[in-house]
């Protein structure tokens, strides 16, 4: 991850790209994220059947290594240690979602956004937060 973090500081700094504003950053991880969901757009295939798709593969390839590179120039600007933060979400969430619950009621393909036990976990962790 450091290796990643010192090339896109060198690729910001070479371009005068490293005094970015942060909401401009986070715009542009949002429209590169909607060009991600454009390719799904009309269509819900399972995971299997986007895996097959050798051209769709390589679009989502394209669009999501923009997502990544504009997280991760969020996290360099900002002087966050990126491996930290998402190991730090990772913790939080296997917390917040515990395994046994999710995949018990997980549907195939669907992940646990159908599951309410998802959802009453998040309400609840929404009440906390306020």
């Amino acid at each position: 991850m450091k290796t990643l973090e010192k090339r896109i500081k060198k690729y910001l700094v070479e371009r005068g790209w490293h005094h970015l504003r942060p909401a401009d950053i986070a715009k542009s991880i949002m429209i590169e994220g909607a060009e991600l969901l454009e390719l799904f757009q009309w269509d819900n295939k399972e995971l299997a059947e986007v895996k097959k798709d050798k051209v769709k593969v390589e679009h989502i390839k394209k669009e999501l290594a923009d997502v990544l590179i504009y997280s991760l120039e969020m996290s360099v600007l900002l002087g966050l240690d990126t491996q930290k933060i998402i190991s730090e979400k990772l913790t939080h969430a296997a917390k917040k979602y515990p395994a046994h619950l999710m995949r018990k009621n997980a549907k195939k393909g669907a992940g646990s956004g159908e599951d309410s036990a998802y959802w009453r976990i998040k309400a609840e962790h929404r009440r906390n937060a306020t």
